[in-house]
């Protein structure tokens, strides 16, 4: 049966750890339902994948209108957060959690709470959103803000052209980052 656990270190951050049925064909295991999160609505779902070469940084990236849920189908991450929400109080805290391989969890990632992953391995990564993409609520922090320093776990990491150029913390005002209430809000907002 699967647990779901709140993070010790980020306030609204879950890990879920999934349950693993095998045999020697195999193993199965459920990844996600909405059941596990109540605090969202869900009721629009887009089901994302994402696929990254070893050595690749994604991130950090956060959103005002909608929450993540990650599991690693494929390959090894390390994923690292950062609460963001000023009004939080584990604002600033950073945590990474190793996904994949033989860490079989997924990961709820609150609005407000910065995200992104290194791949540590070739890596396929699906991800639930709990609204559709939408290219206005893309937004994002340095990845190598010596501030948090996050320990990615990769030494010559690739990035995008969007990732490196994403801005330090600091240099965000506050009132431009998302608050608690967005976290909280249940429903789809537009």
């Amino acid at each position: 049966m699967t647990t779901i656990r709140e993070s010790q270190t980020i306030q609204g951050v879950y890990i879920a750890e999934l349950a693993a049925y095998g045999d020697e064909r195999g193993r199965f295991s459920e990844a996600f339902r909405k059941s596990w999160f109540p605090q969202r609505h869900w009721e629009r779902i887009q089901f994302n994948r994402s696929e990254s070469h070893a050595g690749v940084v994604r991130g950090l990236h956060y959103h005002f209108h909608q929450v993540d849920y990650w599991c690693v189908m494929q390959g090894e991450i390390r994923a690292a957060l950062v609460d963001i929400r000023p009004d939080s109080p584990t604002f600033r805290a950073t945590q990474i959690v190793p996904m994949g391989g033989d860490a079989l969890v997924g990961l709820f990632i609150p609005v407000g709470v910065a995200h992104g992953f290194a791949a540590l391995t070739p890596t396929v990564l699906t991800y639930v959103v709990d609204n559709y993409y939408d290219s206005n609520d893309e937004y994002g922090v340095a990845w190598d803000d010596p501030t948090l320093a996050l320990d990615w776990g990769v030494t010559a990491p690739q990035l995008s052209a969007r990732d490196r150029a994403n801005p330090l913390l600091d240099d965000i005002p506050l009132d431009r980052l998302p608050d608690m209430r967005q976290s909280a809000k249940r429903g789809p907002d537009r």
